[in-house]
């Protein structure tokens, strides 16, 4: 980096990719549990999937950000769904390869993916 051009830049890239966790009240939100069990299951890496995977098809209708502890920590890591005017879904035991099928299916189509959420593990 050598001029405030080249600066400029890198800022306007990174408040690009920092407003899908901006919140939009009449939006879906993804909410990724951060709490330490959260983390400590890889919480962090499916948090930055969803946001690059969000950017990535421009789903400006969709906040990803992140909570504390949900409160199911054998299932972390845990993401809620919240589309407005419908049930929140959770999906547990989260992982970076599952975030497009989630983003797909879910946010884009509206299809819930149930075998991965919570209830599909406690049968």
């Amino acid at each position: 980096m050598k001029t405030l051009e080249e600066l400029q830049a890198i800022r306007d890239k990174a408040r690009a990719k920092m407003t899908v966790r901006d919140a939009d009240k009449d939006g879906v939100r993804v909410m990724v549990g951060m709490a330490t069990c959260g983390i400590a299951a890889g919480a962090r890496p499916v948090l930055n999937a969803f946001v690059d995977e969000v950017n990535k098809r421009h789903l400006e209708h969709v906040t990803v950000t992140q909570t504390g502890c949900i409160g199911m920590c054998q299932y972390e890591p845990i993401v809620e769904v919240l589309v407005p005017g419908q049930e929140k879904v959770t999906y547990a035991k989260m992982t970076p390869e599952k975030v497009a099928r989630v983003v797909v299916d879910h946010l884009v189509n509206g299809n819930v993916v149930t075998e991965y959420t919570v209830g599909s593990l406690m049968k």
